[in-house]
């Protein structure tokens, strides 16, 4: 079973107007990084397949491609790949976020 992890700013400051993570402000962050790409249904291949709705910024990692999910002002990623950890933990930062497990 994988780990979730959660990017928010829910333990920032006393406004709660400005803790949520936006997701213009997401686009824009994202739009910077040349190692992600954003799309709007995230496919899962397998002996089945299955669309999700939502709001993703995928992550390319070598051939692997690894969902940042932007959902209620919060960014969740699944930590099944242990290279994304490094790579959740310079998002948060940058988005003065703290990572949380769960």
């Amino acid at each position: 079973m994988s780990q979730r992890y959660r990017i928010t700013r829910e333990f920032q400051g006393n406004d709660n107007s400005s803790q949520a993570i936006s997701l213009e402000e997401c686009k824009q962050y994202f739009e910077s990084k040349p190692d992600f790409s954003y799309t709007s249904v995230f496919t899962v291949t397998g002996a089945t397949s299955m669309s999700i709705d939502g709001d993703f910024f995928m992550w390319s990692y070598g051939d692997t491609k690894i969902p940042f999910r932007h959902y209620q002002g919060d960014i969740y990623v699944s930590g099944t790949n242990e290279a994304v950890i490094p790579k959740m933990i310079e998002v948060a930062g940058e988005l003065g976020a703290d990572v949380l497990e769960g």
